[in-house]
């Protein structure tokens, strides 16, 4: 990119720094203070950012060019100061600059909030989705909600989780820019009215105003940058100054609070219908903007709205945008005076929606009464889209009345809802999976009779990680290595990280690749001590689950058998057992009582193993609170093993795996997601896999298998959870644990007790090869290698090119 003459990029970056700290920051640099330096580095960053924001922009207007998109609950960016800086290549000249004034933009990076836009990994993907557009030089907006306090901040009180508003917009947010001319009208409630001549009008019972606040996403090498668009809800009337006089000061702001309720968290709890309620509301409101304003621009830079999937690609990232789809068919006929038949058309044409889970809950519906009270003539559309659907089952052979109810968008069963996931299948040219497995058992399971209706429609897309941030970004150690080694080819295609595989044996690269690996450890070390007083050994080995919450991804196996370990470290110490410190961290919903007792049982364990000076040195447990983008990039690197044991089945993907893999930690998991590629990548002697296959699972499950017949035939396991249930670790309480072990005697849906002698034997072969450092290591370096595939420029230039037609 050739810069503009009047660009501020011209002139030299620490008189840049200066004049922004002088002009718009109206600091001395004689007084600056940490948080002064960090907004004047991002100012000065960002100027150079827009200039390349407006180029790209540009360019696209004139090339009249397809854009993407991408709808998405969540976006889980993280810090940006550290990304911009390496995609436009600024990092070491920043560095120099700052340093010329005596600041560390190390330290400057700590100091940036994390984005509270996500929780984890759909949030994560769509991250890196967004970032990989850019890099590919393809046109994409991403359209998401601007929380203001996020999901939550978890703190853990006594072993408790604890939830607290995250505050990062404290201090405001130097990367966003307020587009107070792009707003729209959502409205919710109301009555639809129709006329003699068939025309229908929705005048909503209230309504809130979205506007635009936008973030600019910078591609590799500042090659383009596209635009984050997050929607801020406002009220109509902000206060009732009639109410407020009268003394009534609270009522007087309620619209105000109505209106805010819809942007301050991330994922509401459900479990009571005015949080059903909020959660639709805000899925809605979203959804409603988005397409809103999809539609204003393809009319302002096309003209005519019947191109619209041809300029324009609406991918529906998992069911929470699904309500997109019959807000633009209510555009086109309300507004646009388009038939049913040819609206339909143009929509399926125009959307894409991406599968993230099997799990049944995840799959959104919505009480009948509810979704027809808040969006009335939705719910019409949401009719006359099921009798089309149900009328073409009808049709085809084969399809009885099982199956028809199946692919209904009503679910009849019990109380009537409706489903989602079906309206995002049935408005949708394509539905994509994220990993194989997960694609193959979407037409086997949740859309079965979907598939059968529409064989062509499902199709894989294994997801990807933005090998920017997850390895030279929170890397640089190892990444300084592989450009010596093999050349700078990988910095630009991750996938020719492939002739790293040729160093494996090389002992002197062995060496360093294990010096970086331990600096990384000790880096991690100093935190744990720093942050929460533990102190761990960065020779052992670190053993690391990190993700959300759930008991589908069983935690809970991890722990129990931390538990067995213990005991036998303790009954037998004699033998030559292998130091290792496991390293927990994720949130649980606030409302999800198994998992959030699952997080204290850790804690408890931790609390009593690290007490314990019969097994000091040889086993440390940690529980690292408020589990972020930020620390994943302090714990990647560090890792050496990889905690990947969802029940098989279970797992859409997993993006966790990728990111461990690409730093050198070797994966123990189920053959679940992407782990079962992960493995046919890096070759079965460089990953330990364990425990029943997909199949087996729902063998299990089919037949009722005995699970408390498999734990009296283990005696570690029922020792192990003898000693939690009984009390052991919870001597305050000893009852504590006695509901969530019982649960695992009476039906153990997560194949707990079946897998634990697998997984434990697993663990074992872990620690023999622990004990040759060289051959762990070359493994290590095998997965490195092996694993840049799951870039996530691979797995966007495969959308490009086969659903979104950019390609």
């Amino acid at each position: 990119m050739t810069p503009d003459p009047k660009s501020p990029a011209l002139r030299p970056l620490p008189d840049r720094l200066l004049d922004t700290l002088l002009h718009r920051m109206a600091k001395d640099e004689r007084a600056a203070k940490p948080h002064d330096w960090l907004a004047a580095t991002i100012l000065t960053v960002r100027d150079q950012v827009i200039d390349q924001w407006m180029t790209s922009t540009r360019a696209m207007h004139a090339a009249g060019a397809k854009r993407v998109y991408y709808l998405s609950l969540e976006f889980l960016i993280g810090r940006l100061l550290r990304d911009a800086l390496s995609n436009l290549g600024l990092t070491e000249e920043m560095s120099a600059a700052l340093a010329a004034y005596g600041v560390d933009l190390a330290q400057l990076e700590e100091l940036e909030p994390d984005a509270a836009l996500g929780n984890g990994g759909l949030g994560r993907l769509a991250a890196c989705f967004m970032e990989s557009l850019a890099s590919l030089d393809l046109p994409a907006c991403g359209y998401g909600i601007r929380y203001i306090n996020g999901m939550f901040r978890q703190r853990i009180k006594d072993g408790w989780q604890l939830e607290y508003p995250e505050t990062w917009l404290a201090h405001g947010n130097p990367w966003e820019f307020e587009r107070r001319e792009t707003a729209y009208l959502v409205g919710f409630g109301g009555e639809v009215t129709g006329s003699e001549a068939g025309h229908v009008r929705w005048m909503p019972a209230e309504a809130v105003r979205a506007e635009a606040i936008d973030t600019p996403v910078v591609g590799w090498r500042g090659k383009r940058v596209n635009t984050l668009r997050l929607w801020n809800a406002l009220a109509l009337d902000p206060i009732r100054l009639d109410t407020f006089n009268a003394g009534d000061h609270l009522r007087a702001l309620e619209g105000e609070a109505r209106a805010e309720r819809l942007v301050r968290v991330l994922y509401p709890a459900d479990s009571t219908p005015a949080g059903q309620e909020l959660r639709l509301r805000q899925e809605y409101f979203f959804a409603s903007a988005s397409i809103q304003d999809i539609v204003r621009r393809h009319i302002q830079y096309f003209k005519d709205i019947k191109t619209l999937p041809q300029k324009a690609a609406i991918h529906l990232n998992d069911t929470h945008p699904a309500v997109a789809v019959a807000e633009l068919m209510r555009l086109l006929i309300d507004e646009h005076n388009f038939s049913f038949a040819e609206a339909w058309e143009m929509t399926r044409a125009t959307f894409a929606y991406t599968n993230h889970t099997l799990l049944p809950e995840a799959l959104e519906s919505w009480p009948l009464p509810l979704f027809e009270r808040l969006l009335p003539r939705h719910m019409q559309l949401v009719y006359a889209i099921n009798a089309d659907l149900l009328r073409t089952a009808r049709r085809r052979e084969g399809m009885d009345d099982h199956a028809v109810a199946s692919v209904s968008l009503i679910d009849e069963n019990g109380e009537r809802r409706v489903r989602m996931a079906n309206l995002a299948f049935a408005g949708s040219h394509s539905v994509n999976g994220v990993a194989a497995l997960h694609t193959e058992l979407m037409k086997e399971t949740v859309f079965a009779d979907l598939h059968r209706l529409y064989p062509e429609r499902i199709n894989n897309k294994t997801n990807g990680i933005t090998p920017r941030r997850w390895l030279q970004q929170c890397n640089p150690g190892l990444t300084g290595l592989i450009r010596e080694a093999i050349g700078d080819a990988f910095l630009d295609d991750a996938e020719k990280l492939s002739a790293l595989d040729a160093m494996a044996g090389d002992a002197a690269f062995l060496e360093r690749f294990a010096q970086i690996k331990r600096a990384n450890k000790v880096a991690l070390a100093q935190y744990l001590k720093e942050h929460l007083g533990i102190s761990v050994n960065p020779d052992a080995l670190f053993d690391v689950q990190v993700k959300r919450i759930h008991e589908y991804k069983r935690q809970l196996l991890n722990i129990v058998e931390t538990v067995a370990l213990y005991d036998q470290i303790r009954s037998h110490p004699e033998r030559n057992w292998t130091p290792r410190v496991k390293i927990f961290a994720g949130k649980a919903a606030p409302s999800y009582h198994n998992a959030k007792m699952i997080i204290k049982l850790a804690n408890d364990v931790a609390r009593r193993v690290n007490s314990d000076p019969s097994v000091d040195g040889l086993l440390k447990v940690v529980f690292i609170p408020n589990y972020n983008v930020s620390l994943a990039e302090k714990i990647v690197p560090a890792a050496d093993l990889s905690e990947q044991i969802s029940t098989a089945g279970m797992e859409a993907s997993g993006t966790g795996n990728m990111k461990f893999a690409l730093n050198g930690a070797l994966t123990i998991g189920t053959l679940d997601g992407a782990n079962i590629e992960i493995k046919d990548r890096v070759g079965d002697d460089n990953i330990v896999i364990f425990g029943l296959t997909a199949g087996q699972v729902a063998a299990n499950r089919a037949k009722g298998h005995n699970p408390r017949q498999i734990i009296e035939a283990s005696r570690e396991l029922s020792q192990a959870l003898a000693a939690i249930a009984s009390g052991v670790f919870s001597h305050d309480d000893p009852r504590r644990y006695a509901e969530l072990i019982g649960g695992l005697y009476d039906h153990d849906w997560f194949m707990v007790a079946a897998d634990f002698d697998a997984y434990s034997a697993a663990q074992r072969d872990v620690d023999l090869r622990w004990t040759d450092k060289s051959a762990w290591n070359t493994a290590a370096v095998r997965n490195v290698a092996h694993v840049g595939w799951f870039s996530s420029d691979r797995t966007i230039r495969e959308y490009a090119k086969d659903i979104w037609g950019l390609l």
